[in-house]
């Protein structure tokens, strides 16, 4: 260490002398005095290493600042909201399901007031929390019963071990899915207690597969539909109403998984058949599991839906207690499901089906706007181009269905990578972070999800207040 680097560091200030400042005071008063003792420490130690390397004394001031910015950035809740650009309506990563403004308002309320969670008003006694919403889902999908747990896999894991543990369960081969973050399902299978027992081939399985398969240890039969990916060309696979009539043929229980599960049909909205849960329990399943995060557009939960003795079994399980809802999310599920009994104004309230069912012109109008807008921010390294893109379902939903959309296509003038990756890590670090995806040499913003359109171009001001060569 030089003798000007030991001088400057004898310069440094004080830890006393810095609480003493303004600044320093305001962080005092705002986060406390150990937490603003602390982060001057750590801006002096920062300061500290860069005067050994050369680096100018910053000022007293500048040192508060800096630690006034590590307290407020500390602060800052991880769990933030994000523009979803990526084209995804349900994206995972993004937290799937935006709900509707009555299943805010209902959560808002549980909050914030004690409520009759498992306490029978009319009686004065003890209550069931599944009471709050087994009428509607029986109203909603004509099942005997119903009952919710935390999310469809918490839903499948439930409904096997209470039928099938230490019994065998019969599976197609070519309906063993695994779900996101290699979730697999012979591995919840296997955490339910159940023999899993494979019948057909990967792409084909028969009637005579699942009667062979049945015997004295069999405690159900198990149909998944493979909402996350499709087998096509050379294929067999045993309908849920086949199944079902060689189910009561053989006197066990038939599961079907819907996966995502929907209450509607969804072609009317330019998408895919998908099978609604009604058409699940005509079709005879006795017992049906879906979602309630995904294509029915509410918060995280998983239903379980179908013969009231079966479900009788369910809630008698000690698992239940350990899945089961609080009071947030059913206070939401009640909301969002009130949203279906009134179906021509749908779309209107339930944000995932107006973000699905915007149309392809609209979007594309709201890229013209704010094309220049976006340009101006950007500069000459940059061109922004309106671009017609597709747009999926996301969550493992529809994995071969997209909807024609529309959105603006960043490239940079020399064709670089690495520039588009440098724009796309500082579009994330802006105060509220855009995620885009890039593909084709270009950064895309889809924007079939952007409904606050004056939020994103306040947000995009401050991304480079130098222009396009700040990521060059």
């Amino acid at each position: 260490m030089t003798s000007l680097s030991r001088s400057r560091l004898r310069d440094l200030p004080s830890v006393d002398r810095l609480l003493k400042c303004p600044l320093a005071a305001a962080a005092v008063e705002r986060f406390g005095q150990q937490a603003a003792t602390r982060a001057i420490r750590d801006a002096l130690e920062e300061a500290r290493a860069a005067c050994r390397t050369g680096a100018a004394v910053p000022e007293p001031s500048d040192l508060a600042a800096d630690a006034l910015a590590r307290l407020k950035a500390a602060e800052r809740p991880s769990l933030r909201p994000v523009f979803n650009l990526t084209g995804t309506v349900l994206h995972t990563n993004l937290g799937r399901a935006l709900i509707a403004g009555e299943a805010l308002e209902a959560m808002r309320a549980a909050m914030g007031e004690a409520v009759a969670l498992e306490f029978d008003i009319g009686t004065g006694r003890r209550g069931e929390r599944d009471d709050h919403l087994r009428t509607l889902i029986c109203e909603l999908t004509g099942a005997e019963d119903a009952t919710v747990v935390n999310n469809n896999a918490a839903a499948v894991l439930l409904a096997l071990n209470t039928l099938s543990l230490g019994r065998e369960a019969v599976v197609s081969r070519g309906e063993l899915i695994e779900i996101g973050g290699s979730f697999r399902m012979p591995d919840i299978m296997a955490r339910a207690g159940a023999k899993l027992v494979e019948v057909g081939t990967t792409n084909r399985t028969h009637p005579r597969d699942y009667r062979s398969a049945i015997g004295p240890a069999t405690g159900l039969l198990f149909k998944v539909h493979t909402s996350n990916y499709r087998i096509d060309g050379f294929t067999a696979e045993v309908s849920a109403r086949e199944l079902s009539a060689i189910a009561k043929e053989r006197g066990v229980p038939l599961i079907h998984d819907l996966g995502s599960g929907t209450l509607i049909d969804l072609t009317q909205y330019g998408l895919t058949h998908e099978p609604t849960v009604g058409e699940a329990i005509a079709a005879g399943a006795d017992l049906i599991t879906f979602s309630g995060d995904k294509l029915l557009g509410g918060p995280q939960a998983g239903f379980i839906v179908g013969r009231k003795d079966l479900l009788a079994e369910i809630n008698r399980n000690p698992m239940k207690r350990a899945l089961r809802l609080d009071k947030l999310r059913l206070a939401a599920l009640e909301a969002t499901l009130k949203l279906y009994r009134n179906p021509d104004r749908l779309v209107e309230r339930l944000p995932t089906l107006r973000l699905l069912a915007r149309s392809a012109a609209d979007i594309a109008a709201q890229a013209r706007r704010l094309a220049p807008v976006l340009s101006n921010v950007l500069g000459d390294e940059f061109a922004v181009d309106v671009a017609e893109c597709r747009s999926q379902v996301g969550s493992g939903a529809m994995p071969l269905d997209t909807v024609p959309s529309a959105g603006l296509a960043i490239s940079h003038q020399s064709g670089s990578g690495q520039a588009l990756e440098a724009l796309a890590a500082a579009l994330r670090a802006l105060p509220i972070p855009v995620i885009g995806r890039i593909e084709k040499q270009a950064l895309m913003l889809d924007l079939r999800c952007l409904e606050d359109e004056a939020g994103l171009a306040a947000n995009l001001a401050s991304l480079f207040p130098g222009g396009g060569d700040a990521v060059a």
